[in-house]
């Protein structure tokens, strides 16, 4: 399962590149707000530090503005993927953009006929938001496991990019289905590596090698 950073704190992402294990970065509006700089020269450094993909996300909602600001948002990097939200505006959006051969992230996917529809309108990715299902009591990953069956019945070639993760547990639950790919908040990210155990073995074997050294 490929590791994507959500995230668009250049320290974040410069961090996660560090350790060797992130794959990609998706980015939305919300994010980019909260870092409090221009997004043309956020979207150029992550675009250069990133190798793999990088999901930009469009801010209009007729299928002409998606086409418009997906094609300018390539100016950063052959590896910019076109964020669209889930509508029937981004479904002919997505068409046209994947015949262009510039691939589509649909977003906010919250169904797994939503799902069935950006595969059949050519997106590369979808993005079913896991989090917010179990926020309003939903099971989020129900709707992966759906998803997942539905794709690999019909040998859809569009990735299961599992989205709104808040937890390492939603992670661990995606690569058990199989999910192609997992967009992770730094802070969950940072907790994949942590364990109680591992942290009591450190603190037991270095107090066992200062008895051997000071002896």
């Amino acid at each position: 399962m490929k590791f994507f950073i959500d995230s668009a704190n250049i320290d974040e992402i410069k961090t996660a590149l560090s350790w060797g294990v992130l794959d990609g970065v998706t980015t939305n509006p919300s994010l980019v707000a909260k870092e409090g700089k221009k997004p043309d020269q956020m979207y150029a450094q992550i675009c250069e530090i990133v190798p793999g993909p990088v999901s930009l996300e469009v801010v209009g909602l007729s299928t002409k503005e998606m086409v418009e600001e997906g094609k300018a948002l390539r100016k950063y990097g052959d590896n910019v993927v076109v964020k669209l939200p889930m509508t029937t505006a981004s479904l002919g959006a997505t068409k046209e953009l994947a015949k262009d051969g510039i691939p589509v992230n649909m977003t906010l996917c919250f169904s797994p006929l939503q799902a069935l529809l950006a595969a059949k309108a050519g997106a590369a990715y979808i993005s079913p938001f896991v989090g917010r299902l179990d926020d309003i009591s939903a099971v989020g990953m129900d709707l992966i496991a759906q998803i997942i069956q539905i794709y690999d019945q019909y040998e859809f070639d569009t990735e299961v990019l599992v989205a709104s993760i808040r937890n390492p547990i939603h992670a661990l639950e995606a690569a058990l289905m199989g999910a192609d790919v997992a967009t992770i908040p730094f802070k969950v990210m940072e907790q994949f590596a942590k364990h109680p155990l591992t942290d009591k073995g450190i603190e037991t074997f270095l107090a066992d090698w200062k008895k051997v050294t000071h002896a």
